[in-house]
């Protein structure tokens, strides 16, 4: 593909724009994704070795930290201009251990590019 100088032009302020909204995003990414890992441990202590107290204290920190990583997303993804598909996409990822870690970077690679999701 061919770019313009204006090309470039328009691409840069949009990418300068949505920095602050990016890095919340890059941070409740990876707290989402530590929390993940985190909730899968204590299911495992819940079920694997009968004990259901870890899990009612965790599971709460849980629910917050990914209502937090829903919101922080669902900005970039009005400020970005992203597809209805895109952004259920992005919010499902959170929902899936490891999996934010992946979508962060290539959302990050994406959005620094001027690229809609």
């Amino acid at each position: 593909m061919v770019t313009t100088d204006r090309d470039e032009t328009q691409a840069a302020p949009a990418a300068t724009s949505l920095r602050g909204p990016l890095q919340r995003f890059r941070i409740a990414a990876f707290a989402t994704g530590i929390g993940l890992i985190g909730l899968c441990v204590v299911m495992i202590v819940r079920y694997g070795f009968d004990n259901p107290d870890p899990s009612a204290i965790y599971s709460p920190i849980h629910g917050v930290i990914y209502m937090i990583y829903l919101v922080v997303a669902v900005d970039l993804a009005l400020k970005a201009r992203w597809s209805v598909k895109g952004t259920v996409g992005v919010l499902l990822a959170g929902c899936v251990p490891l999996l934010s870690f992946y979508v962060e970077r290539k959302v990050t690679q994406r959005v620094t590019e001027g690229r809609k999701l």
